[in-house]
């Protein structure tokens, strides 16, 4: 009897998620405590709140398509990875700094920035390197190491509000240093293949004759995922969910610690599945996995209620993230995988701003327990398209 043997992971991919984690104990340790502080220190209601996270994501994934094309064309992602980062890394100082709403809607602009710059060569790099045998592993290995840094981030901004007494400014500060780790990281471990000579000139990525260039398949994922995103919105509000059932402001960032243990956890097991399986299922059950998130969370009256649905979010993260990256990496040529990324992620952008705003209008107008039940009926919503989309291919001939 022969084993095939499996191929390695690239080096690069390592380092890209090592990369990821350290980013992302500083990102989260900073989001972990900042719905709350914008909320009782600064003064915003549920829909300010709504509006700078939708605005803030939708900005990220937006500029991931310019970014993504430009790598394509190019030929080098590293530089533009770098890029992001660093410009990420520099807006951290300016959270602690912030006396309004204003400040931390600014750095958080500038932040999705860095993060849109970022996003989509990152990905299109990980493509380019990892085998085909073992692309939903390296994809499914990054996800799970930035989800390491989103579980420890909050964990350390539960340490630094107990050892500072609650004083959030302070617990800020420290998520300078992670990010200024990310720099050394890329410019030392990270290597990309020689380019090869630019097969088209630079080109609008939004041209209506260049979007005919991807398949019937990739748009449908395209579909699927901005509806899905409508039941995504952001995580602050769960953040907000918990504090309205009386946890104190030092606990607060757990909620962030146990979204990121699950998705950590499964995150990389979906990826190496999604290898051997029908990546739909996996999607589909990600999509059920998200209603009774938002389920939970509707009906939540006590911290560990809030927490069961934390949880079941987080592990709709593990079965979806990985997957969706995996399924328009294969869907789309290899000269086009940046642009692929960047589109996608420009239009499920939108879609994040118009949830997170539905989200914060419903929040203030409805209550809480609406917010999270409209969440539920869009994930329901995701999975019948999902399904249609499999009944339609077995009709056809």
């Amino acid at each position: 009897m022969f084993i095939r043997k499996s191929s390695k992971i690239p080096r690069t991919v390592w380092t890209l998620g090592y990369v990821s984690l350290f980013m992302d104990v500083s990102s989260e340790l900073v989001h972990s405590i900042l719905p709350v502080f914008l909320v009782t220190v600064l003064g915003a209601n549920a829909l300010t709140v709504g509006f700078i996270e939708g605005i803030a994501e939708a900005t990220a994934l937006i500029v991931k398509i310019f970014s993504g094309a430009l790598s394509d064309f190019f030929g080098r992602r590293k530089w533009l990875i770098l890029a992001g980062y660093g410009m990420a890394a520099l807006t951290k100082p300016l959270f602690p700094l912030a006396s309004s709403v204003e400040t931390v809607f600014t750095a958080r602009f500038l932040d999705r920035i860095g993060k849109g710059v970022r996003g989509a060569p990152r990905d299109a790099l990980i493509a380019d390197v990892a085998p085909s045998d073992i692309r939903g592993a390296c994809f499914g290995l990054r996800q799970s190491m930035d989800t390491v840094g989103a579980f420890l981030g909050p964990l350390a901004a539960i340490v630094l509000l107990y050892l500072y007494h609650d004083d959030m400014k302070a617990a800020l500060w420290f998520a300078v240093v992670p990010a200024a780790i990310t720099i050394v990281l890329i410019m030392a471990g990270v290597k990309e293949p020689v380019a090869k000579a630019r097969p088209h000139p630079l080109r609008s990525p939004l041209r209506l004759a260049f979007l005919k260039d991807f398949s019937r398949h990739y748009w449908w994922i395209v579909v699927i995922g901005a509806v899905f995103t409508l039941a995504r919105f952001s995580e602050a509000f769960l953040i907000l969910r918990a504090e309205q059932t009386g946890l104190s402001v030092t606990w607060i960032p757990m909620v962030m610690v146990v979204m990121s243990l699950f998705y950590a956890v499964s995150a990389y097991p979906a990826g190496v599945l999604s290898d051997h399986v029908n990546k739909k299922y996996l999607l589909a059950a990600g999509l059920v996995l998200l209603a009774l998130a938002d389920l939970a969370l509707a009906r939540a009256h006590s911290a560990l209620v809030v927490m069961c649905g934390v949880a079941l979010w987080g592990l709709h993260m593990g079965f979806t993230q990985g997957i969706l990256a995996t399924m328009i990496a294969a869907a789309t040529p290899q000269d086009l995988k940046g642009t692929a990324f960047g589109l996608f992620n420009f239009v499920t952008g939108l879609f994040m701003l118009l949830a997170s705003v539905i989200a914060g209008w419903l929040w203030d107008r409805y209550g809480a327990d609406m917010t999270f039940y409209a969440g539920a009926a869009f994930s329901m919503l995701a999975l019948l398209l999902l399904m249609f989309h499999k009944s339609y291919k077995r009709a056809t001939p």
